[in-house]
């Protein structure tokens, strides 16, 4: 997540070398890379603070982005198509951003950075909920994730653009853009799943089976929002648009919303599943071994 300031290389084709070796002036011109300090591309930018419960909060936010966006990188080149490839990718580095603004904004309550909250912190410190570590497992059940995870989202981020918070207002007026797209992909591949072959309804309902047990403590309320009151976006008051569009695209192919028991959950406090510590081994590897280290 940490990257220094680019220097500015220019390209030179071989053929346009001159007999000595030098450089010389292609027809098209320099290739350069800006000279941009990326912590000055995030929101949260301009001296504001975070106290200790909004940083908190800011934190659930920015660990839910951060995993996920750690489990869609699984697929690239490994989607059953290339475009999927790029498209999930895509949401991968969209999430990334979301992660990266919500965690520099956490850390300016403590002055730790967003890569010392990434890299080095352990399990019992996130605080994002179980549907996010989830497996991929096949891609059936990822776009089941992702139907949940963007519907939640996007609902998510509409109420937050209005916190008093403005930091956190701002990193949701640009993220819902990008969940919106994220929510779109979900909805039609569901669709393209649950309507296609037996087989790809088949795995398509035993996603959702699977991945249901992990909604409920999405919609869960709990201390700290009522301590954030006009900043923080009540969660339980998120479910019913949230199952507005669910149902809605479940109709479309027939599909009935799983009865299965919720998760025990407790990801906001700290309490993982064996799943996230895996997820944080790969994760974090290379960052531990190597502190300190830019490119």
């Amino acid at each position: 997540m940490t990257n220094t300031a680019a220097s500015t290389p220019r390209f030179v084709s071989p053929s346009a070398r001159g007999a000595t070796g030098g450089d010389v002036e292609t027809p098209h011109g320099d290739v350069t890379v800006d000279e941009v300090e990326l912590s000055a591309e995030l929101a949260g930018e301009g001296g504001r603070t975070a106290s200790a419960d909004v940083a908190e909060y800011a934190l659930r936010l920015g660990d839910d982005a951060l995993i996920l966006s750690q489990q869609l990188s699984r697929w690239i080149a490994g989607a059953p198509e290339l475009e999927e490839d790029v498209a999930l990718g895509n949401i991968a580095l969209d999430l990334l951003g979301h992660a990266r603004s919500l965690l520099h904004y956490a850390g300016t309550f403590d002055g730790r950075s967003e890569d010392d909250l990434a890299y080095f912190r352990d399990e019992p410190e996130f605080r994002c909920a179980w549907l996010f570590a989830q497996e991929n497992g096949d891609f059936a059940k990822t776009i089941a994730r992702q139907l949940v995870a963007s519907t939640y989202m996007f609902e998510l981020y509409m109420r937050l653009t209005a916190s008093d918070d403005e930091t956190l207002a701002a990193i949701a007026a640009k993220a819902v853009k990008e969940v919106e797209y994220h929510r779109d992909h979900a909805v039609q591949w569901t669709l393209r799943l649950a309507g296609g072959t037996e087989e790809s309804r088949r795995r398509m309902l035993r996603a959702l089976t699977d991945i249901w047990p992990f909604v409920e403590e999405l919609f869960r309320d709990d201390p700290l929002i009522d301590r954030l009151e006009g900043i923080a976006v009540r969660p339980s008051t998120l479910r019913e648009d949230f199952d507005a569009v669910i149902h809605a695209v479940f109709r479309e192919e027939n599909v009935d919303v799983p009865d299965v028991a919720a998760s025990a959950g407790g990801g906001r406090h700290g309490r993982h599943f064996s799943g996230l510590g895996f997820i944080l081994a790969e994760m974090q590897v290379l960052a531990r071994q190597h502190p300190g280290a830019t490119w």
